[in-house]
This record gives C-alpha cells, structure tokens and sequence, in this order.
C-alpha cells in the first residue's frame, strides 16, 4: 500500500501560522486516513517554529527552489530570517517520505512550505505569484509529486497509476 504526505493542517492539527488548521472535508482524504495511507507532517513545526508565530513569505516571491539554491530567504513579517527553519522542515519532510517509501504528496496550497503552484509574493498584502514552496521543491526535486488540497482527484488518479 502506497503512503501519502499530507499537511498536518489538512488533517485539522493546530499547526498553522496562527495556530489554526485547514482541516479538508475531501472524501477521498477522508478515505485515505481511514485505510492509514495517510502521514500528516507540518514542516514548519518539525524545522523548529513556533504555533503559533508570525507569518512568513519568500522574499520576491522567488519560491522554494530559489530558497532552495540560497537565492532568496524566508521572511516573517517583522522581517526576521527564518530560512534556516523552513529549510530544515523540508529535509525533515523529505526524510520522513523517504522513510515511507512516499511517492506522492497533498500539500496545503499558498503557504511557504508546501505551495505546489503558488506562494505568497514576500509583499504581505495578500498577493499569490506563481511558484512552490521549499518542502515542495525538495520533495519534487526528489522524484515525489506534490498536489494540492483542491487537486486530491488528481492525486488520486496518479495513486491508481502508482498502484497498477
């Protein structure tokens, strides 16, 4: 049976910026739980951040592989660098799908970490630009494909093909 990785907050964990969750009612997430497909990780809590702590966006919106290759940082708001813990939280992710044998992922969509198609631009006025998120560009970068909460079908069908 394949394991997914999934955000711990899709799983309804308080694990986010603001000490939320972003629990998902997907049916087929639902389903995966219930056959323990699933591995709920948060890689900003396992890099060492707080919950909650202050929200943190790529600098330029540049996205994960820029972070990734040391172009660009992570900033919280209040302009701290807190890089270093984003980058430990996507090798932890990385170790823990590699532990599993995971090859596929569903990650909470937007956020620094876990974006698969877009981030947030660095700006904090809300505004999203194309790009990933650094666990997701290590995980892709790795051969493990990443979607997104509202593209669980879609995960679903490459977990049929995985599983054929």
């Amino acid at each position: 049976m394949e394991r997914i990785l999934v955000s711990a907050c899709l799983m309804g964990r308080r694990v986010r910026y603001d000490g939320g969750a972003k629990t998902s009612r997907d049916a087929l997430l639902a389903e995966w739980r219930e056959q323990g497909r699933l591995v709920p990780f948060c890689p900003e809590v396992e890099g060492g951040l707080p919950t909650p702590r202050p929200a943190a966006e790529i600098e330029g919106g540049a996205g994960g592989a820029a972070v990734l290759a040391g172009a660009a940082r992570v900033l919280t708001t209040e302009g701290e660098d807190v890089t270093g813990a984003f980058m430990a939280g996507a090798q932890a992710a990385l170790a823990v799908a590699t532990s599993f044998g995971i090859k596929l992922a569903v990650l909470k969509e937007g956020s620094p970490s876990c974006g698969a198609l877009s981030v947030y631009d660095g700006t904090f006025r809300g505004h999203r630009t194309p790009g990933q998120g650094v666990t997701t560009s290590l995980l892709e970068l790795h051969g493990i494909r990443v979607f997104t909460e509202d593209h669980v079908a879609e995960a679903g069908a490459y977990l049929r093909a995985l599983e054929a």
